[in-house]
């Protein structure tokens, strides 16, 4: 019970078939809160959709790292569109924004500039950021620690121990989803057992990252008891326990 899912994408097509019904009754299932993440400015408008149509779902709107090169108002500063989903009131980050250097569908240059661009506008309107960072660890702390007081979450956290704590020093969080079920998670368990516990929030990814035993199947925000019990195991603490403190920190951080 009291699940915070802080990073999901209800908008994606694997959900078209019954996504009104699944959102309805996840409250049932344990989960509190959504947090549904935009790729682009389309889908951001989605996202907003969905949280004005359920009152346990909030939104985040942002440019990915795979839609970067689509965008090119975002990279020349033309932002106006993209200001006024940010000031919708049930947007309550930037995000999903970041870093791919493992399928490098845009540019990296263009990457960079996009990531840039939006950091700017999230600072400026006082909003946390989402951001993903896949092989681009060195850049993406690098950018990080050009904007000062900057808050967020690096999610899907896949860095090692020494990664973390320098976000971690920057007063980031980091989100962690079914990948640490999998057999050969070493690493993301061992930084999820070690980061402060205000620091840690919990989150599916969904449909994507399904955790064991669902793995293969389309992931939903109550698969997320499978990865608190994991993590909570190597903290030596009960999975409601860590729910719960993880619900808090991601109320903290996107101000819900």
């Amino acid at each position: 019970m009291n699940i915070f899912d802080t990073h999901a994408h209800y908008t994606d097509k694997r959900f078209a078939q019954d996504r009104a019904q699944l959102l309805r009754d996840l409250p049932q299932q344990g989960v509190k809160l959504v947090l549904t993440c935009g790729s682009d400015i389309q889908d951001s408008k989605a996202a907003l959709s969905l949280a004005h149509e359920h009152s346990h779902v909030f939104a985040s709107c942002g440019v990915h790292p795979h839609e970067a090169k689509q965008e090119a108002g975002i990279r020349n500063q033309g932002l106006g569109e993209f200001r006024e989903l940010l000031q919708d009131e049930r947007c309550v980050a930037a995000g999903e924004i970041g870093l791919d250097y493992h399928y490098d569908l845009s540019p990296r240059e263009v990457q960079r500039a996009v990531f840039r661009a939006q950091l700017e506008l999230a600072l400026e309107l006082d909003l946390p950021v989402i951001v993903h960072d896949r092989e681009a660890h060195e850049d993406t702390l690098k950018t990080l620690r050009e904007y000062k007081n900057l808050r967020g979450v690096v999610h899907c956290f896949s860095g090692s121990v020494e990664f973390a704590r320098e976000l971690l020093g920057l007063g980031f969080y980091l989100g962690f989803g079914g990948a640490v079920t999998f057999k050969n998670a070493k690493r993301p368990i061992a930084v999820a057992s070690e980061i402060p516990l205000d620091k840690l929030l919990l989150e599916t990814d969904a449909p994507y990252m399904a955790p064991e035993p669902h793995r293969g199947k389309r992931c939903e925000s109550w698969h997320i008891a499978q990865t608190a019990e994991t993590i909570a195991a190597a903290r030596g603490m009960q999975a409601q326990e860590l729910i719960d403190i993880c619900n808090e920190n991601g109320r903290r951080l996107f101000g819900i």
